[in-house]
């Protein structure tokens, strides 16, 4: 199955400082590329675990005995990693967002280029689709949704529109979507404001932050002290929350600090923020919103 090509693929596996006997997980597989690269500094001793709940990544798996992929969400890391007899790992990779394959099968609904019915589930399995949230959220969800995940300020009546127009037929397809919101969708930006929507959309299906949230948390339990978490992010609700645990191990707010006014952090910041340089995103354009953060636990 075509996958593209992966994103800061040298950058994020080398700031994983990769030891040829650790373990190390990709929990954001798809079509392997960042876990190709991992294998090769691997020795014969060394695991690789590696993640994806689309059932469209299996056929890209890997034959390899030091190899396991998990079909789960990374939501589960630390679950599926005991069931393995795994509590601790030398590193961990995340390369977040929807995957280039996802976006280009048109049925899955993730593009603003193809008309699909409304689904943008990363995993088949899940219940809770576009669908439903277009058609069954209530207004004040629907107004949650568009401000916190596309951080559209008339998210207040682009819910209404939509209550609106579900009230006379149901939404079914990305098509019809645009149409009833194509008020809010002027020329010289609709592009950049109808991805907007659909991002909002699509993280409200996935649980995107919530997810994101538990993997961070679960990753400082299982990470070896000078273990390594590299993460490559797509936006900055996203990179926001990365950014604020690696630096406080919190996702809001300041951690307590002791009498003499310190305070102790669980990573150390390795290195600056890296984003693709022109080259890589003359390449592949999707790399053009990547952040790349390296910490490693103290």
């Amino acid at each position: 199955m075509e996958y593209h090509n992966p994103v800061l693929l040298m950058q994020s596996v080398q700031g994983l400082n990769i030891k040829p006997d650790g373990i190390y997980v990709d929990v954001t597989f798809g079509g392997g590329g960042h876990s190709r690269e991992i294998l090769k500094k691997l020795g014969p001793n060394g695991k690789l675990f590696a993640f994806d709940q689309d059932e469209d990544a299996l056929e890209n798996v890997i034959e390899d005995d030091r190899f396991t992929l998990i079909n789960e969400n990374f939501r589960f890391i630390k679950r599926f990693l005991r069931f393995f007899n795994v509590r601790n790992v030398d590193g961990i990779l995340a390369d977040l967002g929807v995957s280039s394959h996802q976006f280009d099968v048109a049925e899955r609904g993730f593009s603003t280029r193809f008309d699909a019915e409304l689904d943008m589930r990363m995993s088949q399995r899940n219940d809770l689709n576009a669908f439903r949230v277009v058609n069954e959220y209530d207004e004040a969800n629907l107004k949650r949704v568009f401000l916190d995940y596309g951080e559209l300020k008339n998210a207040p009546a682009i819910a209404r529109v939509i209550l609106e127009a579900r009230a006379i037929t149901p939404i079914k397809n990305t098509e019809q979507l645009k149409i009833v919101l194509s008020r809010f969708l002027p020329a010289h930006k609709s592009h950049k404001i109808l991805a907007q929507m659909y991002q909002a959309i699509r993280i409200e299906v996935n649980q995107e932050m919530d997810v994101l949230k538990e993997f961070l948390e679960q990753s400082l339990d299982i990470l070896n002290a000078n273990g390594r978490l590299s993460v490559i992010s797509y936006h900055s609700l996203e990179d926001r929350l990365v950014k604020r645990y690696i630096k406080n191990g919190l996702f809001e707010g300041e951690p307590e600090r002791d009498f003499y006014g310190n305070f102790s952090v669980p990573f150390k910041t390795i290195g600056k923020l890296i984003v693709p340089d022109n080259n890589e995103i003359k390449i592949n354009n999707r790399a053009r919103s990547a952040k790349l953060r390296i910490a490693e636990k103290v």
